[in-house]
């Protein structure tokens, strides 16, 4: 790999790294209720929300209230956003000469689901699809509402470590506005305003008409892209306000754009470690979970970059074309890839997004090497333990350390504990709960579609292995909520449009349910610390327990599918190799 890419690599973590305190120690402020510098002007708005909607911000709730309010909060949002697609034509800036593609109940249906649920699943073109005020009321909106949501329930989940001898989370509604207001909201309008400065259009101009060089026709899309751009990273939600998101030169004109987009959908899940430290008194416990993060995350980087930077084996094999850095070429994989970004760029992009919550890739995946597209694929499988979503991304990967625990603790005879909490019985059914639902929803919705006519009719320009990889992409990326696919399968069909529906449902609710019952019954447990046999959860051995946990379940869960996918692709471009047939 170039000296140049590692450079790269090393700069954008130390940033990562470098914003980590600040910015946990700022959250810890803000959900602990203490003084911050914007409390004089956001205080008085807070109250005012409280007044309106009725709400006693000094009554908590326990983790099925917390629970069904965050499941409400989403169907109402759903419900609401599903509304406006279906009536868009008849509200302002809609332009039916652009906005060709119908918005058919089941297509509208996936989008409300997937922008409620921070998933932002596209099957669709945005700017031949959604109007300016379904992008900025609809869209955009639960952006910053379902992102909100998921920080709060991450905030009641630390909280279920931090307290003791309580049933008590806190109040969602408190989170979710403190969530807003002062979190997403600052951060969010800063953000947009940096975005302007670097070129990304905010306006409600329509569409203009230019004549080429050639003297043909172009389209050219405008619109509030900016709004929208910053808080799909922010709230880790992803969808694009173009068709080609952050390959797009109007939502990402330049390297800085790219720079600012990777730390906004990394930083505050990343972040929500030192929160974590701090809220339980012990921000080594914070640090010790951002290392392990941080070591799959350059795990993956460095095996897409190498993938990807040196030449096409298939290329060589079958074509007999070269693709090594020479002195008259850049060498490596270009296919899918923006020119000023370049091979670095977007495999960085490319790990940061199918790590976390936010699809926003700024290349397409379906072009890269086998190996190189099997690392957006298992970061996804990992299910958001690599800084994750905003809120899934820390409970993500607390759930993977407690499973290692109660699997070490049976191997040498101990009940296992973390953090002074005991892991029984009723723990491990939630633990079970969680690690089951992600692979009982991606697998049999990728069986169901491999063995029907309607599910292989989305492979439109691809079959075999590949066709698979596609599909099993489709549904890894809703249960994540990440909302990136390969591009190759196409997704606005019935079957597509409700069996990812159904994956989104699983991925939001499926896993964020058991992980606040689980806080719950934390909550209630005394704090028992220095138990005989214990394993201390701050040093190296257990981030090496943490992360061997991770990868062996998602090898139990996953790897026969990987095996017939991207790992026989890779192999069938070896003749010798390959199986007969293949």
């Amino acid at each position: 790999m170039k000296l140049q890419a590692l450079i790269q690599y090393g700069f954008f973590l130390l940033l990562l790294t470098l914003l980590v305190k600040p910015l946990g120690g700022y959250m810890t402020r803000v959900f602990q209720g203490q003084r911050t510098f914007l409390d004089p002007l956001l205080r008085p708005i807070e109250s005012l929300l409280y007044r309106v909607a009725r709400v006693n911000e000094r009554q908590e709730m326990d983790w099925k209230q917390y629970a069904v309010s965050f499941v409400f909060f989403g169907f109402c949002g759903t419900l609401l956003l599903y509304g406006i697609l279906r009536v868009q034509r008849f509200l302002p800036w809609f332009y039916p000469a652009y906005q060709t593609t119908p918005l058919a109940p089941d297509l509208s249906m996936n989008t409300a689901i997937s922008f409620s649920t921070t998933t932002t699943w596209q099957a669709y073109g945005g700017e031949t699809t959604m109007s300016y005020f379904s992008q900025m009321v609809g869209l955009t909106a639960q952006n910053f509402l379902a992102g909100a949501a998921g920080l709060a329930v991450g905030v009641a989940f630390i909280r279920g470590f931090a307290r003791q001898k309580t049933d008590r989370l806190g109040n969602f509604w408190v989170d979710l506005v403190r969530a807003l207001l002062w979190v997403l909201l600052p951060l969010a309008l800063a953000g947009a305003l940096v975005l302007v400065w670097q070129g990304v259009p905010m306006n409600f101009h329509p569409y203009t008409q230019v004549t080429t060089i050639e003297g043909g026709t172009q389209t050219i899309a405008q619109g509030p892209v900016a709004a929208l751009e910053i808080i799909k990273n922010l709230g880790t939600n992803g969808g694009g306000f173009f068709n080609a998101n952050g390959a797009h030169p109007y939502e990402n004109p330049t390297p800085l754009t790219n720079l600012i987009a990777l730390l906004a959908i990394a930083a505050l899940p990343a972040a929500l470690t030192n929160t974590f430290g701090r809220m339980i008194g012990n921000q080594r416990q914070g640090w010790t979970l951002y290392a392990v993060m941080t070591a799959l995350f350059v795990i993956g980087l460095l095996v897409c970059g190498w993938s990807e930077q040196k030449s096409n084996h298939i290329l060589e094999w079958h074509a007999h074309l070269q693709s090594t850095s020479t002195t008259n070429q850049a060498g490596g994989n270009m296919e899918g890839k923006e020119v000023r970004f370049g091979i670095t760029q977007s495999v960085l992009t490319a790990v940061v997004t199918s790590n976390g919550a936010t699809g926003s890739y700024n290349s397409m995946h379906d072009s890269y090497t086998p190996l190189g597209g099997v690392v957006p694929l298992v970061n996804i499988l990992l299910g958001e333990i690599v800084y994750g979503g905003l809120g899934t991304g820390l409970y993500s990967i607390i759930l993977i350390a407690l499973l290692g625990l109660l699997l070490a603790g049976l191997m040498v005879g101990r009940t296992p504990e973390y953090l002074g909490k005991t892991i029984g019985p009723p723990e491990a059914k939630m633990l079970t709960l969680y690690v089951l639902a992600s692979p009982l929803a991606i697998l049999p919705l990728t069986a169901l579609a491999v063995a029907t006519r309607a599910g292989l009719a989305g492979l439109a320009t691809n079959n075999g292995s590949h066709g698979l990889t596609e599909i099993i992409f489709a549904f890894a990326s809703s249960v994540a909520n990440n909302g990136q696919s390969f591009a190759g399968l196409t997704a606005n069909t019935p079957f597509y449009n409700l069996t990812t529906a159904v994956a989104m449902m699983v991925g939001r609710f499926g896993l964020a349910i058991p992980a606040l019952a689980l806080a719950g019954l934390f909550a209630a447990q005394p704090r028992r610390f220095g138990g005989e046999g214990a394993i201390r959860t701050d040093t190296v051995t257990f981030g090496a327990l943490l992360l061997a946990t991770a990868l062996v379940v998602c090898g139990l869960s996953y790897f026969p599918a990987l095996t017939l996918g991207p790992v026989l692709e890779h192999l069938a471009g070896f003749p010798s190799l390959a199986c007969s047939g293949s």
